[in-house]
């Protein structure tokens, strides 16, 4: 259960340092896997974002300070990482109802948001469609672009925004033309473009994003980044048939129940650095595969 493991301890650096700096390339580092990866995984399998658990966590121990130990409220601000009492206040009163002052007082009914951990839990209600497959070493090539974690930066900002922007200029369409026809390694009835997410480290604060296809022989890479995959076992998760209103919600079950229900029992780990989202169709509707690299866990 090393993977578990690796995630407590992300948790458990996260917790010594609420009072003071916490560096997500640390936090990362403590789970064995990129700053991006580890925000992700959080963010599916506990349904909060990151951010806003240590949010929660370090206003729930300034409300503690200020109840049961007479913090003084600019003491408590500047404890937790508010540049001043005006932003914390304000920031303690969104979650807990009531100003930092009246936090003194005794009676002052407060919120608490504990510390979690990962633990394994028993679902299992539905069933899992995956495939264990090692394939040999192949190159994509598209076009690369990295976005900032917390969604910031210039427009297009987030890779749904990118694909819509791609669609409307045509670079979609130019891609999959250049892309030739698909690999054997492949269903012939996926699309020709797919995506390819977090294939490299570019900091802390960002994570890369390709819009790809698959090349092979016939392909016309002029213009285009090009990847090399190496040879790696690839966990595959592929959807039930659906139209294309309900994407969102069924690529976001998929990768909460792979974070939150197969990778913590299975026995394996994530592989930092690769994952695909392959699209294709069928009978008129829509599929997904979910492609991660995973290895024995040690």
């Amino acid at each position: 259960m090393e993977w578990l493991a690796n995630m407590n301890r992300a948790l458990d650096y996260i917790e010594m340092n609420l009072s003071g700096n916490i560096e997500l390339s640390e936090v990362a580092r403590h789970a064995c896997c990129s700053s991006h990866q580890f925000q992700r995984m959080f963010s599916f399998i506990t349904n909060v974002p990151l951010a806003e658990y240590i949010r929660r966590r370090r206003l729930t121990l300034a409300a503690i300070d200020l109840q049961n130990h007479g913090a003084k409220v600019i003491d408590a601000a500047l404890k937790y990482g508010y540049e001043s009492p005006v932003s914390f206040g304000r920031a303690f009163q969104q979650l807990h109802g009531v100003t930092p002052s009246a936090a003194r007082i005794e009676g002052t009914a407060l919120k608490a948001y504990p510390r979690l951990s990962f633990l394994i839990s028993i679902k299992g209600a539905e069933a899992m469609n995956y495939r264990m497959e090692t394939k040999e070493a192949f190159q994509v090539f598209g076009l690369e672009r990295e976005f900032q974690i917390d969604g910031g930066g210039e427009m297009p900002q987030t890779p749904a925004q990118w694909w819509q922007h791609c669609h409307e200029n045509g670079a979609i369409e130019q891609l999959a033309a250049r892309a030739g026809g698909l690999p054997s390694f492949v269903s012939q009835d996926l699309h020709k473009v797919h995506a390819l997410c977090s294939y490299k480290h570019t900091g802390g604060d960002t994570f890369p994003y390709m819009l790809c296809a698959f090349r092979n022989e016939s392909s016309a890479v002029e213009g285009y980044s090009v990847i090399s995959i190496p040879t790696l076992t690839w966990v595959v998760f592929t959807s039930e048939l659906f139209t294309w209103d309900a994407f969102d919600n069924i690529i976001e079950t998929m990768y909460r129940r792979f974070y939150g229900e197969w990778l913590p029992t299975a026995g394996y780990e994530p592989v930092d650095s690769m994952e695909f989202e392959i699209y294709g169709s069928r009978d008129g509707l829509q599929y997904v595969e979910l492609w991660f690299a995973v290895r024995k866990a040690q």
